[in-house]
């Protein structure tokens, strides 16, 4: 089996998630040693608490789920999470921007965040399920171009998650050089290993358990 927990952030990202919840995702989370744990803004204190001293970084969403902030408030919400002990920002781009052809506003709502994140990671959620391939070519030319470190298919909330398809399509366009995150609807080893052939390095997954663990 390959390891693939390392490339997971275990998620939790539903609006009633719990502090007992998040408590119990972290100790999962230092168990398997997972990537990251990935949480709403709102738990990244606790989440930065519950990890201390261990490998397992801090993951927070920025603009989540519909993108439809402006650049500041993101920037804001960006340097509130780096504050509170993010390592790593999942933004969402603004897609009705992407899709009626404003780059500009596109790019400079990444590079918002790109400004933003102090010594963080930047991922790009791309939300490719309402997205042409001619869009989300672009989406990642942009994410690129305004510096972002990762490139992410989707929130998970929206209406369809990672595809094989989406994850080769955007590893061609990006290069080698930036990271591709697979997340939504990845809820087996066999579909994280699928993911990871096809060009991701990073899974977010709530069933992170049963993927580490090769069960259903």
């Amino acid at each position: 089996m390959k390891n693939v927990a390392s490339k997971i952030d275990h998620t939790i990202l539903k609006a009633n998630a719990t502090t007992s919840e998040v408590k119990a995702l972290c100790e999962e989370a230092k168990k398997f040693n997972f990537a990251s744990v990935c949480v709403n803004p709102t738990h990244v204190k606790l989440v930065k608490q519950e990890l201390e001293g261990s490998d397992v970084k801090v993951t927070t969403v920025i603009g989540f789920p519909l993108g439809a902030n402006t650049p500041e408030v993101k920037a804001f919400e960006s340097q509130d999470a780096v504050k509170n002990g993010a390592d790593e920002l999942d933004m969402v781009i603004n897609i009705g921007a992407l899709k009626e052809k404003n780059y500009d506003l596109v790019k400079r709502d990444i590079e918002a965040v790109v400004n933003a994140k102090g010594n963080a990671i930047v991922k790009v959620i791309i939300e490719a399920c309402l997205l042409t391939d001619e869009e989300k070519i672009k989406a990642c030319e942009l994410s690129k171009e305004a510096g972002a470190d990762y490139v992410k298919t989707s929130t998970g909330f929206s209406t369809g998650g990672a595809t094989v398809e989406d994850i080769k399509l955007m590893r061609k366009t990006v290069g080698q050089n930036i990271g591709v995150k697979a997340s939504g609807g990845v809820r087996t080893y066999e579909k994280a290993v699928e993911m990871i052939d096809a060009g991701a390095t990073r899974i977010g997954a709530s069933a992170s358990v049963a993927i580490a663990e090769g069960t259903k």
